[in-house]
Protein backbone atom coordinates (compact mmCIF):
# COMPACT_ATOMS: atom_id res chain seq x y z
CA UNK A 1 0.00 0.00 0.00
CA UNK A 2 1.62 3.27 -1.14
CA UNK A 3 2.46 5.33 2.19
CA UNK A 4 0.43 8.66 1.24
CA UNK A 5 -2.95 6.67 1.33
CA UNK A 6 -2.50 5.57 4.91
CA UNK A 7 -5.26 6.04 7.66
CA UNK A 8 -3.68 6.20 10.81
CA UNK A 9 -3.58 3.35 13.14
CA UNK A 10 -3.62 3.32 17.06
CA UNK A 11 -3.72 6.42 18.79
CA UNK A 12 -1.76 8.77 17.11
CA UNK A 13 0.04 11.34 19.19
CA UNK A 14 0.42 15.25 17.76
CA UNK A 15 3.54 16.42 19.72
CA UNK A 16 6.75 14.72 20.07
CA UNK A 17 7.08 12.40 22.75
CA UNK A 18 10.32 10.62 23.28
CA UNK A 19 9.45 8.68 26.32
CA UNK A 20 7.26 7.08 23.42
CA UNK A 21 10.50 6.02 21.78
CA UNK A 22 12.63 5.34 24.57
CA UNK A 23 9.92 2.95 26.37
CA UNK A 24 9.05 0.83 22.82
CA UNK A 25 13.09 0.82 22.30
CA UNK A 26 13.61 -1.18 26.27
CA UNK A 27 10.20 -3.28 25.34
CA UNK A 28 11.20 -4.52 21.83
CA UNK A 29 14.68 -5.14 23.27
CA UNK A 30 14.26 -6.53 26.63
CA UNK A 31 10.51 -7.94 26.57
CA UNK A 32 10.29 -9.31 22.62
CA UNK A 33 14.27 -9.82 22.53
CA UNK A 34 14.79 -8.42 19.23
CA UNK A 35 18.19 -8.30 19.56
CA UNK A 36 19.47 -11.38 21.75
CA UNK A 37 22.92 -11.22 21.47
CA UNK A 38 24.01 -10.76 25.16
CA UNK A 39 24.91 -6.85 24.39
CA UNK A 40 23.75 -3.42 26.38
CA UNK A 41 21.45 -1.21 23.35
CA UNK A 42 20.80 2.47 24.62
CA UNK A 43 18.80 4.48 22.67
CA UNK A 44 19.63 8.98 22.78
CA UNK A 45 18.47 11.95 20.95
CA UNK A 46 20.54 14.35 18.68
CA UNK A 47 18.21 17.12 17.22
CA UNK A 48 21.13 18.31 14.92
CA UNK A 49 22.69 14.98 13.47
CA UNK A 50 22.93 14.82 9.52
CA UNK A 51 23.15 11.89 7.54
CA UNK A 52 26.80 12.16 6.98
CA UNK A 53 29.24 9.96 8.54
CA UNK A 54 33.01 11.19 8.50
CA UNK A 55 35.61 8.15 7.16
CA UNK A 56 36.92 8.36 11.34
CA UNK A 57 33.38 7.93 12.39
CA UNK A 58 32.72 4.89 9.57
CA UNK A 59 36.38 3.74 11.03
CA UNK A 60 34.48 3.72 14.50
CA UNK A 61 31.47 1.61 13.40
CA UNK A 62 28.92 4.29 12.77
CA UNK A 63 26.33 3.27 10.40
CA UNK A 64 23.28 5.32 9.41
CA UNK A 65 19.65 4.40 8.60
CA UNK A 66 16.76 6.81 7.42
CA UNK A 67 13.34 5.39 8.03
CA UNK A 68 10.50 7.16 6.16
CA UNK A 69 7.50 7.13 8.69
CA UNK A 70 3.64 8.31 9.26
CA UNK A 71 3.34 10.79 11.72
CA UNK A 72 1.33 13.50 12.95
CA UNK A 73 1.99 17.66 13.55
CA UNK A 74 1.10 20.25 15.46
CA UNK A 75 2.33 24.02 15.02
CA UNK A 76 3.22 25.74 17.97
CA UNK A 77 2.02 29.07 16.92
CA UNK A 78 -1.51 28.85 15.55
CA UNK A 79 -2.16 25.06 16.58
CA UNK A 80 -3.27 23.70 13.49
CA UNK A 81 -2.51 19.92 12.73
CA UNK A 82 -1.74 18.17 9.67
CA UNK A 83 -0.66 14.35 8.72
CA UNK A 84 2.19 13.76 6.78
CA UNK A 85 3.28 10.09 5.36
CA UNK A 86 6.71 11.38 4.87
CA UNK A 87 8.11 12.09 8.28
CA UNK A 88 12.27 11.29 8.47
CA UNK A 89 13.19 9.38 11.39
CA UNK A 90 17.31 9.54 11.14
CA UNK A 91 18.65 6.45 13.33
CA UNK A 92 23.10 6.86 13.55
CA UNK A 93 24.27 3.21 15.59
CA UNK A 94 27.19 1.25 16.18
CA UNK A 95 28.34 -1.94 18.57
CA UNK A 96 31.77 -1.19 20.27
CA UNK A 97 32.69 -3.52 22.95
CA UNK A 98 29.67 -5.53 24.06
CA UNK A 99 27.78 -2.06 23.86
CA UNK A 100 24.94 -0.49 21.02
CA UNK A 101 24.44 2.97 20.71
CA UNK A 102 21.69 4.38 18.65
CA UNK A 103 21.36 8.21 18.14
CA UNK A 104 17.92 9.15 16.83
CA UNK A 105 16.68 12.64 15.40
CA UNK A 106 13.15 13.36 14.18
CA UNK A 107 12.75 15.99 11.87
CA UNK A 108 10.14 18.61 11.68
CA UNK A 109 8.17 19.91 9.64
CA UNK A 110 7.31 24.19 8.79
CA UNK A 111 3.62 24.99 9.02
CA UNK A 112 1.77 26.36 5.87
CA UNK A 113 -0.42 28.62 7.69
CA UNK A 114 2.70 30.11 9.60
CA UNK A 115 5.31 29.86 7.41
CA UNK A 116 7.17 31.13 10.13
CA UNK A 117 10.53 28.66 9.40
CA UNK A 118 9.84 26.94 12.53
CA UNK A 119 9.86 22.88 12.40
CA UNK A 120 7.53 21.54 14.75
CA UNK A 121 8.58 17.87 15.51
CA UNK A 122 6.22 14.94 14.51
CA UNK A 123 3.74 12.68 17.17
CA UNK A 124 3.50 9.23 15.95
CA UNK A 125 1.46 5.96 17.31
CA UNK A 126 3.00 3.39 19.47
CA UNK A 127 2.55 1.17 16.26
CA UNK A 128 4.31 3.45 14.00
CA UNK A 129 7.34 3.51 16.82
CA UNK A 130 7.40 -0.25 16.89
CA UNK A 131 7.85 -0.34 12.51
CA UNK A 132 10.27 2.55 13.03
CA UNK A 133 12.17 0.39 15.65
CA UNK A 134 11.50 -3.24 14.48
CA UNK A 135 13.19 -1.56 10.61
CA UNK A 136 15.88 -0.46 12.52
CA UNK A 137 16.83 -3.62 14.64
CA UNK A 138 16.72 -5.52 11.16
CA UNK A 139 19.61 -2.85 9.89
CA UNK A 140 21.44 -3.65 13.43
CA UNK A 141 21.19 -7.46 12.61
CA UNK A 142 22.50 -7.08 9.00
CA UNK A 143 25.44 -4.36 9.87
CA UNK A 144 26.72 -5.22 13.52
CA UNK A 145 25.28 -8.88 13.98
CA UNK A 146 25.99 -10.13 10.02
CA UNK A 147 22.76 -11.53 10.12
CA UNK A 148 20.65 -12.04 6.60
CA UNK A 149 17.75 -9.31 6.65
CA UNK A 150 14.60 -10.59 6.52
CA UNK A 151 13.08 -9.86 3.03
CA UNK A 152 9.60 -8.66 4.12
CA UNK A 153 8.14 -7.06 0.28
CA UNK A 154 9.00 -3.77 2.53
CA UNK A 155 9.92 -0.35 1.38
CA UNK A 156 11.03 0.67 4.67
CA UNK A 157 8.62 2.75 4.57
CA UNK A 158 5.43 3.08 6.80
CA UNK A 159 2.87 0.29 7.62
CA UNK A 160 -1.09 0.97 6.81
CA UNK A 161 -4.24 -1.35 5.88
CA UNK A 162 -6.47 1.35 4.76
CA UNK A 163 -6.03 3.83 1.75
CA UNK A 164 -6.79 7.52 2.64
CA UNK A 165 -5.98 10.55 0.45
CA UNK A 166 -3.45 13.16 1.92
CA UNK A 167 -2.14 15.95 0.24
CA UNK A 168 1.29 16.45 -1.01
CA UNK A 169 4.54 16.56 0.56
CA UNK A 170 5.66 19.99 0.27
CA UNK A 171 9.77 20.09 0.42
CA UNK A 172 9.82 23.63 1.20
CA UNK A 173 8.12 23.31 4.54
CA UNK A 174 10.12 19.64 5.44
CA UNK A 175 13.20 19.77 7.17
CA UNK A 176 14.66 16.60 5.67
CA UNK A 177 14.07 17.98 2.54
CA UNK A 178 15.82 21.33 2.88
CA UNK A 179 18.63 19.21 4.51
CA UNK A 180 18.54 17.07 1.34
CA UNK A 181 17.97 13.96 3.26
CA UNK A 182 14.03 13.64 2.23
CA UNK A 183 12.30 10.22 1.52
CA UNK A 184 10.27 11.53 -0.74
CA UNK A 185 12.46 10.23 -3.91
CA UNK A 186 12.14 6.79 -2.22
CA UNK A 187 8.48 6.46 -2.39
Amino acid sequence: THPSLCKPQGKWKREWIPSLWLDTFSELLYDDNELDYGDQWTLNFNYSQTDVVTKEERKKGWKIYAHCARGNFRCDSCYRTWPSARVVVLFRYRLQRGRGTVIMRPFGQSCRHCQDDEFDLPGFSKKEVEHALLRLFGKIRKNCYNEEEEDDDDDGSSTCSTKVWTKPHEAGLCEACILGICCQDEQ
